[in-house]
């Protein structure tokens, strides 16, 4: 039966039962129709669901992240929703059904709910909660309980359904309801929530509390052993925290606390719920990203602050969600343009000398750095511009499941609370101010409210045209880039042409300054091209634009322009010992101690030189001159490289490069090569797919002079060239990875061309799958020799690609370094070079965690001679893989091999000790 009903908005009622890892519950939910539409079929989230297999929406995200622990989780671990019953008022059942493998769950109507009617539904069901190693939520055996999105809760139509899977962004879109939950759970927990807590008794082996919450999305409960949680009354609100501070002592805590609160509620308004939820877990959660991030023993930051950017950022969190509904996985972008304004507002007012590097920034030997001089605020634009020099930034428009993980987690963010404090400096910051209390005010606890509503706020207290900023800077990926091209000064006046660089019109800040103080200021619009400007001369012996650095530029190296002669305009070199942050205002030159090693030169000592910041930039080199004790000469390489990006997707990036390097191949014995190259780099529409296309061309130059000892061992000319084309196809992807490459290569004596495929495939059983296939063939083949030929286990490495520790070694643990390329086998068999053809495969599959079970076979020709079958296999101790695995041959041509006198030498091994190669493994999962 149908009823008109009394309320405004959702009612749900609640009776849960918390034991172990389930909690019992039956619900009622008074559902009500707001729309203008009749549904026949209403949507309800059921996110815990997320975590009951391998193909839900968040395993899949975990995938793209290379996270495997939804994957390989064990039964036990996971999460899961079993429904027994949905039942109307009426006591009829309702037809039901989960949405493929989605968090959603779809009850049809026995006849269609009208509008402004409402339903009551009676849901009986358990929660098996999952282990909290996922994303935090859920339930850690013997520590307690993180609950957050864990029972059914209506999902939003308006006009259509938003229907939404769990994908670990914090993001759920539900309806707004008045919830009253009663909640039995173990004895000797502890328990904090963002709803009213009352009637809280205890019984034998368990206690009992009743939630309440008014105009709210979703009940948070935190359920701990020790009773970490302390309460401060701030004017009408209860503010529960157990964010960590063990140095900043708990009465200082109180006053910082107040006075974050009192910041925010003349900033943005009174908070209307009782209750406000401040904890370690939720900040944990969503960090303050940068240096404060370094553990706590080095932590550069007074306590005072440290604590109160915490708190505030947080706060200012939970502030926002749990008043302001917006959409949070398309309209992410109001909240953090209003949370980090105000974050970068509060150190203005109250941290204005704060520097980003804190104690740190007075230290000798660090003081020096451009990173240490800047302020604390400034760390917002170099984040985000960090992802805009990479060419993966995107529109704040962009949808919250489509962004880059680094832009997810801190630059879209970042780049929306700039743009607030940008629009703050061009209207004045009492009118963005007044627009945000007045926006807070007209739209907390409104079911409906949109970033159109934020839009029409803030031109409502605007006296200048804002359309560039929500159709320019908030709706596109547009860089911001100007320079200073021209000037002419007289007596009496300053002309300067200012040339927007990348056509997005903005407007852009100018300013004189007179031996480094501000005497003007002032403010251009409407500049597409480019547009010559006068202004009076009041002293200025500098002009420079966005000299306080509240535009978020490009590139803020071509900002200004001196009056004092064209050699004063020179920017000075600075030599600076390791990377630092860019410094607009300084030709910058690195340069770091290093040392590489291989067994001929030992290890090599050295001074890297370079200009690469953490921003990247077009033009970049690196010379890394080392020295070698053994030979006593001079090693090492230098690469210059100018990339240019082109769209995002598409042909997105030309990469124009020379390089070379030397070193020695065996004693007295030395290489060298001068490699130009031009690379070109695709990349899909989906940004966050792993796939990447490279064409490559390459002229590699090899130089060799050879000692008198060994030359008559060497019968190839001492110097060659190699022309090389590859075309390379990876989708790096932790579940199915594949890749391709078609490579040729061209000299005055062979020409061949080579295919290599790759799979790994992990199965629903857990069961992993490596396949490697091969496949090359000589054109033409002048040489006499095998060092152009194909390999089975050990190339000669005639392009000196490879890392090898000791590429000359025949015997020894250094001849043990197995690098899987041509063809890839581990045994060392007789005749192991082909002049002709060669096709191999190889394949692993996993006995038992990361111990395999490796197999290779495949056929190699030389001139002359029949096909050879060939192979081998052994078991896989696969670590790391590509960065440290292990290989013991069993069974191959050789025979029996695990039962040979010499088979500690015929274990191989794969080894990266490359730095650059090792961050990369860390990094992957954020770009």
């Amino acid at each position: 039966m149908l009823c008109t009903s009394l309320w405004g908005q959702h009612k749900n009622e609640l009776t849960a039962e918390l034991d172990g890892r389930s909690i019992k519950i039956t619900q009622k939910l008074t559902y009500v129709n707001q729309s203008s539409e009749g549904l026949s079929v209403l949507y309800f989230n059921d996110w815990n669901h997320a975590y009951s297999n391998k193909n839900t929406a968040l395993a899949k995200r975990f995938a793209e992240e290379f996270n495997r622990s939804l994957h390989l989780a064990k039964d036990r671990e996971r999460g899961f929703t079993n429904i027994k019953s949905i039942v109307a008022e009426d006591y009829a059942g309702l037809d039901w059904k989960r949405l493929g493998n989605r968090d959603i769950i779809a009850v049809t109507m026995n006849e269609a709910l009208q509008p402004n009617d409402s339903i009551q539904l009676f849901f009986t069901y358990t929660v098996q909660l999952p282990d909290t190693k996922f994303t935090a939520y859920g339930y850690t055996p013997g520590l307690g309980y993180n609950l957050k999105n864990w029972y059914l809760t209506p999902a939003v139509y308006d006009g259509e359904w938003k229907l939404y899977d769990n994908i670990n962004l914090d993001d759920l879109y539900t309806g707004v309801t008045e919830t009253t939950i009663n909640l039995t759970y173990p004895d000797r927990l502890h328990l904090s929530s963002n709803f009213n807590g009352s009637s809280a008794t205890k019984f034998p082996g368990g206690q009992f509390i009743q939630l309440s919450g008014k105009n709210r999305k979703s009940c948070e409960i935190i359920l701990t052993t020790i009773d970490r949680f302390t309460k401060h009354r701030v004017g009408n609100v209860i503010v529960s925290t157990d964010l960590e501070s063990n140095k900043y002592d708990e009465i200082y805590q109180g006053i910082s606390i107040s006075k974050i609160v009192h910041y925010l509620e003349e900033n943005l308004g009174e908070y209307p719920h009782e209750n406000l939820l401040v904890s370690e877990f939720d900040y944990n959660r969503s960090p303050l990203y940068g240096i404060n991030q370094l553990p706590s023993f080095i932590r550069p930051y007074e306590e005072q602050f440290q604590f109160e950017m915490k708190f505030l950022k947080t706060t200012i969190r939970s502030y926002l969600q749990e008043t302001l509904y917006l959409n949070p996985r398309t309209e992410r972008w109001v909240n953090d343009a209003i949370a980090y304004y105000l974050m970068i507002k509060y150190v203005e007012d109250h941290y204005p000398n704060q520097k980003l590097a804190g104690k740190l920034s007075k230290i000798w030997g660090i003081r020096g750095f451009h990173l240490a001089q800047m302020d604390f605020n400034e760390q917002y634009a170099m984040f985000s511009m960090l992802s805009a020099r990479k060419n993966i930034d995107q529109a704040l428009t962009t949808r919250n499941d489509s962004l880059i993980k680094f832009n997810e987690k801190i630059a879209n963010g970042y780049k929306a609370g700039l743009g607030m404090s940008y629009l703050s400096e061009y209207l004045g910051e009492k009118k963005i101010d007044s627009s945000i209390t007045a926006f807070y005010k007209n739209f907390k606890l409104k079911p409906k409210v949109s970033a159109s509503d934020f839009r029409k706020t803030i031109e409502q207290f605007s006296d200048k045209d804002i359309d560039w900023f929500f159709e320019e800077y908030v709706a596109t990926d547009k860089k911001i880039d100007f320079k200073i091209d021209k000037i002419q000064k007289t007596e009496d006046s300053i002309s300067l042409t200012i040339k927007n660089k990348r056509g997005t019109n903005v407007p852009i800040s100018l300013f004189g300054l007179q031996n480094d103080s501000v005497v003007s200021q002032y403010w251009f619009t409407d500049i597409d091209t480019t547009k010559t400007v006068t202004i009076p001369r009041n002293g200025e012996d500098r002009m420079v634009l966005n000299y306080d650095q509240k535009i978020p530029e490009f590139n803020q190296r071509n900002n200004w322009k001196t009056l004092n002669g064209f050699f004063s305009s020179n920017k000075k070199l600075k030599f600076q010992f390791f990377k630092d942050t860019e410094d607009p205002y300084y030709n910058q030159v690195f340069y770091v101690p290093i040392a590489n090693f291989n067994i001929y030169d030992g290890i090599t000592p050295g001074m890297r030189i370079y200009n690469k910041t953490f921003l990247e930039r077009p033009f970049q080199y690196d010379i890394s001159p080392t020295y070698s004790f053994l030979e006593r000469t001079l090693v090492g390489g230098a690469s210059f490289r100018y990339r240019k990006y082109h769209n995002k997707t598409g042909l997105y990036v030309s990469n124009y490069s020379i390089s070379g390097s030397t070193s020695h191949f065996q004693v007295n014995s030395r290489f060298s090569t001068l490699t130009p190259a031009v690379s070109f780099g695709w990349r899909p529409n989906d940004l966050l797919s792993n796939r990447r296309q490279t064409l490559l061309f390459r002229y590699r130059n090899v130089f060799r002079s050879i000692d008198d000892n060994i030359a008559d061992e060497i019968d190839t000319d001492p110097d060659y060239g190699v022309m090389n084309v590859r075309f390379t196809d990876v989708d790096n992807n932790i579940l199915n990875y594949k890749s391709w490459f078609l490579d040729a290569q061209h000299s005055s004596d062979f020409t061949k061309l080579v295919f290599e495929m790759e799979y790994r495939k992990l199965f629903q059983s857990n069961r992993q799958l490596n396949f490697r296939l091969f496949a090359g063939k000589f054109l033409r083949n002048k040489t006499e020799s095998d060092f152009f030929s194909f390999a089975l286990d050990r190339p000669t490495d005639y392009m000196f690609d490879l890392a090898y520790l000791g590429r000359s070694e025949s015997s020894g643990i250094y001849s043990q370094q197995v690098i899987i390329s041509e063809g890839g086998f581990k045994s060392k068999l007789d005749n192991p070079f082909a002049n002709d053809w060669i096709v191999t495969t190889n394949a692993s599959t996993n006995i038992w965690r990361w111990v395999e079970a490796y197999g290779d076979l495949g056929f190699i020709k030389s001139k002359g001679t029949d096909a050879r079958f060939v192979y081998d296999s052994g078991v896989r101790l696969n670590l790391v893989t590509d960065y440290f695995e292990l290989y013991f041959p069993v069974y191959s041509n050789n025979g029996w091999e695990i039962g040979q006198d010499d088979y500690g030498q015929r274990i191989r091994f794969v080894v990266t000790i490359s730095p650059k190669i090792l961050v990369g493994l860390f990094t992957r999962k954020w770009f």
